[in-house]
Parts: structure tokens; C-alpha cells; sequence
């Protein structure tokens, strides 16, 4: 053997020996399926709206409907789409929460002027309509803190759900302008949707009568 391949060996081992460490190490830290790591990534990304419950009882917002049956899957282009309520931030199935009864979405974001112009006629005219149709606001915007505080300056109390991608307004075909509203017939299909702002609560009535032929 000669003496070059002899000095070669010592740093043959080193670099091995090194490999097999930062082997180790990585096989040690990968985390594992029921490990405690895997469980703090759960536990976060169930977390993202950053909201408190605090926060989401001061708005005082009313529970969002519950389907009428467990079955219930609700139809039209609304079906299979996922929000969160306002509410308790829990996960809701829109066109099975809304199935059996005709609705009125109102589709609104915290920045929007004519939106809180429009919010309180629509609060008035759900009081006035009670159980003849739903009316729930649907914020189309990321910010779901900064749409509870304006829904708690603007004192409305309507069931909301947030939907940050605007997936809503994307499953009915509105434009990217707000505020929107979208009246939903009993079945799940869309009966109008009104791309402009409620002048009153007189407006919102006439409209729900002509287009879901549900007088109030």
C-alpha cells in the first residue's frame, strides 16, 4: 500500500463519520405522525384568523344558520363552498346552511363606504322579514378582526360569514366591485344579483318581492 493512499484513509473516516451524524440528526428531528410537533402545527393552522373570542363576542354577531338536516347538502353554484362564521369562526357549508329558504347575501368588505351605508337598511329589513328569508352578510375580504370591529361601530348584528377569497362572489359570477347582493331562491340557485347599494329599506323589499317573490 502506498504511503499517499495511507495519509487518504484518516480523512476517508472523518468524512464519513460526519455524514452518518448529520444523518442522525435530520432522521431525529423529521417530525413524526402523532408527534408532538406534528401537533403544534395542527393546532396553528387552526388558529389563522388571529381572532379572539372576546373579539367576536363584542361584535355580537348572530349565529349563522344550521342546515335544516344533517343530510343536507343544499344545491346551485353555492354547493360544496366553505366560509367561516363570524359568529364562533366556526367552518360553514353556505348552500347547505341556506337550503329550504330563499336568502339574501349581502356581500361587503370593512373598507367599503357604501357598504355601511347599506348595512343598517338590510339589519332593519331582516327585522321586519323574521323567518320568510335568511339575510347574511358575507365579508369578502382577508381581514376578518377589522370586519367585526366595523360590524361592532355600525351596530349590526346580522348573521355573517367571512369568505377571504371571495369565493362567494366568484361562484355567482359578480364583478370585483362592492357591495353586492345576491338573492338565492329556496333550491340553492340564484335568482339575482343586484350589483348596486339599497337605497332603504323600502328598495330591499320591493327587489325581494319582484326577484324571490317573497313579500315582506
Amino acid at each position: 500500500m502506498s504511503e499517499a493512499s495511507l495519509l487518504r484513509r484518516p480523512a476517508v473516516r472523518w468524512v464519513l463519520a460526519a455524514v452518518i451524524l448529520v444523518v442522525a440528526a435530520t432522521v431525529a428531528l423529521w417530525p413524526r405522525e402523532g408527534s408532538e410537533t406534528t401537533g403544534v402545527v395542527a393546532r396553528t393552522s387552526q388558529q389563522t384568523s388571529g381572532v379572539s373570542a372576546e373579539e367576536r363576542a363584542a361584535a355580537g354577531s348572530q349565529p349563522c344558520p344550521s342546515p335544516a338536516s344533517a343530510s343536507a347538502t343544499g344545491s346551485g353554484p353555492l354547493t360544496g363552498l366553505q366560509v367561516s362564521c363570524l359568529a364562533d369562526g366556526k367552518p360553514v357549508d353556505l348552500a347547505a346552511a341556506l337550503a329550504g329558504k330563499p336568502a339574501l347575501l349581502n356581500l361587503w368588505a370593512y373598507w367599503c363606504g357604501p357598504c355601511a351605508t347599506e348595512l343598517p337598511h338590510l339589519q332593519e329589513f331582516a327585522q321586519r322579514a323574521g323567518t320568510a328569508l335568511t339575510v347574511m352578510t358575507v365579508h369578502s375580504d382577508p381581514d376578518e378582526a377589522k370586519a367585526l370591529s366595523r360590524l361592532t361601530g355600525l351596530g349590526i348584528t346580522l348573521p355573517g360569514v367571512e369568505d377571504p377569497q371571495a369565493a362567494v362572489r366568484s361562484a355567482v359570477g359578480a364583478p370585483a366591485v362592492l357591495p353586492v347582493s345576491v338573492l338565492v331562491r329556496a333550491d340553492g340557485t340564484i335568482a339575482s344579483v343586484e350589483v348596486r347599494t339599497f337605497a332603504d329599506v323600502a328598495d330591499i323589499a320591493d327587489t325581494v318581492s319582484a326577484k324571490l317573490g317573497v313579500t315582506v
